[in-house]
């Protein structure tokens, strides 16, 4: 459709609206709807001698297509669980009613109220006896809408992907669901949701590139949460030795089909517990919301089935690195080294920064030549303590830490790990931060002093699990982009905006 034939159609359409602003009420709100589509086709499909019954009900929704045939007309109604057909006769519903149904459009919002039949095909129908509508569309439905040829507009009008596409609706439904789920699962264990500042003096809790406000009577700049863990972790300090929460964080990053600036994890934080804590709950956790939401722990995303039935399986970062390079030489001995190892990495092809210690390079290593190819659920352990500021040092090696993150189908999906609760060695960490900073990393933390001061006041040994909550809709709806599974993803401006 072009943009001069929409013009005109919208032109249309605004003249039937001012037609019916000149007869009364043309956004009426006196119609009750009763049912929906989805349940009447669940009670009612199926069963004989409908007709007879005299089943009344009240429907309401968007008309998606229209059908007039002389005196009689089919109409397809949707709602928000479904599609049912509307049976409009002239003889029911009055000439004039009949005349005014005739000139309206698809996409006009419309209640019904009629008994419920089969048609000679056995389409269960509502026979309409009275007919109002309640919205005019301005603009008319895409005769067609080309889904992965027209992402961006997709993307832009969400609200015109959610009425053309049932199968976005149900992407969402899913979404809901996991969040639901995840709910109700950690409230089962005892824990409580909170909420903590998503505007923040200091922005701390992961290495990432904050967004900066302002705030005009306290004249300061504050930063957009890049993580709620070291408020949460004060939560500890205080008592509250069980929390969560369903956060929204923002990012200043780039876009990719796994990234989107501001975006929705979970956290949750448990005090007298350490990773291995983490990892049970994880893993018990996202078989339950599988189950819940799915009906199943067989999971298919991507053209590949994912088992989270088994036990996930677990292996350290070092033992995946020397499994997944086991042609290019690499040794224990190679990766401790740093020089060694710069030129093991340069030789895989990554480029290595000065600064960098044998920790950043083995990481690196492990991002490039092993996450990929994690497929089954994977809990990769034990990383190094440079890239990990605010993980407990394991005790039988100070050079990595207590902390797992959790891969599925080469996909990050949660990071935990034993809480540091030594304020003076995480005093230390932070110096390490703010050097790294002032060299150059804009993904440093900063030196938080009350969070230092809060540890001082003594923070319970604890395990903390951060979860995203897009990377998991995305594996559970099968989605390949995180803008897929996020209403309104970020997006630059149309042109002439």
């Amino acid at each position: 459709m072009t943009e001069i034939d929409e013009n005109s159609l919208i032109a249309q359409r605004r003249e039937k609206l001012a037609a019916l602003r000149a007869v009364g009420q043309a956004f009426p709100n006196d119609f009750r709807r009763n049912a929906l589509a989805a349940d009447l086709q669940r009670d009612y499909a199926a069963r004989e001698g409908l007709a007879e019954a005299g089943v009344r009900v009240a429907v309401a929704g968007r008309m998606m297509l229209k059908r007039v045939m002389g005196k009689a007309s089919f109409s397809r109604l949707r709602d928000l669980s479904g599609d049912i057909q509307l049976l409009v006769q002239r003889d029911r519903i009055g000439t004039e009613a009949y005349q005014a149904f005739k000139h309206w459009d698809a996409g006009d919002i419309v209640g019904a109220e009629g008994v419920l039949m089969h048609t000679r095909t056995g389409e269960l129908t509502v026979q309409v006896d009275r007919l109002v509508m309640l919205t005019k569309s301005l603009r008319p439905l895409p005769e067609k809408w080309h889904g992965l040829t027209d992402q961006e507009q997709r993307y832009r009008q969400r609200y015109v992907d959610l009425i053309m596409n049932p199968s976005v609706r149900e992407t969402f439904r899913i979404r809901a669901g996991i969040v639901s789920a995840i709910r109700n699962y950690l409230e089962s264990a005892g824990f409580l949701e909170v909420e903590t500042p998503m505007m923040q003096p200091i922005p701390g809790g992961a290495a990432a590139r904050p967004f900066v406000t302002h705030h005009n009577a306290l004249g300061l700049d504050l930063y957009l949460r890049i993580a709620p863990e070291l408020y949460l972790k004060r939560l500890l300090v205080g008592g509250l030795e069980k929390v969560f929460e369903i956060n929204r964080n923002f990012r200043n990053e780039g876009l990719s089909t796994r990234h989107n600036p501001e975006f929705t994890m979970l956290e949750f934080y448990e005090a007298y517990a350490d990773y291995h804590t983490g990892m049970d709950r994880t893993e018990a956790m996202l078989k339950k919301i599988a189950h819940e939401v799915l009906g199943t722990e067989q999971v298919d995303a991507d053209g590949a089935a994912y088992d989270f039935s088994r036990p996930f399986a677990r292996m350290t970062l070092r033992e995946s690195v020397l499994a997944y390079n086991h042609n290019e030489g690499l040794s224990a001995a190679l990766l401790d080294d740093r020089e060694r190892a710069a030129a093991a990495a340069e030789h895989l092809g990554i480029s290595v920064d000065a600064a960098w210690g044998t920790g950043r390079i083995e990481m690196e290593i492990f991002e490039k030549t092993v996450e990929p190819y994690l497929h089954d659920p994977t809990f990769i352990t034990r990383f190094p303590t440079e890239v990990s500021p605010l993980a407990r040092c394991c005790e039988d090696d100070p050079a990595v830490t207590d902390r797992f993150e959790l891969f599925v189908g080469g996909r990050e999906l949660a990071n935990g790990f034993s809480e540091l609760n030594d304020p003076e060695e995480q005093a230390q960490r932070f110096r390490e931060q703010v050097a790294a900073r002032d060299a150059g990393d804009a993904e440093a933390m900063h030196y938080d002093a009350d969070y230092i001061r809060a540890l001082e006041y003594g923070m319970p040994p604890a395990a903390g699990v951060g979860i995203g909550i897009d990377r998991v809709a995305m594996m559970f709806t099968g989605e390949s982009s995180i803008r897929d599974v996020v209403l309104f993803p970020q997006m630059r401006p149309e042109a002439g905006e």
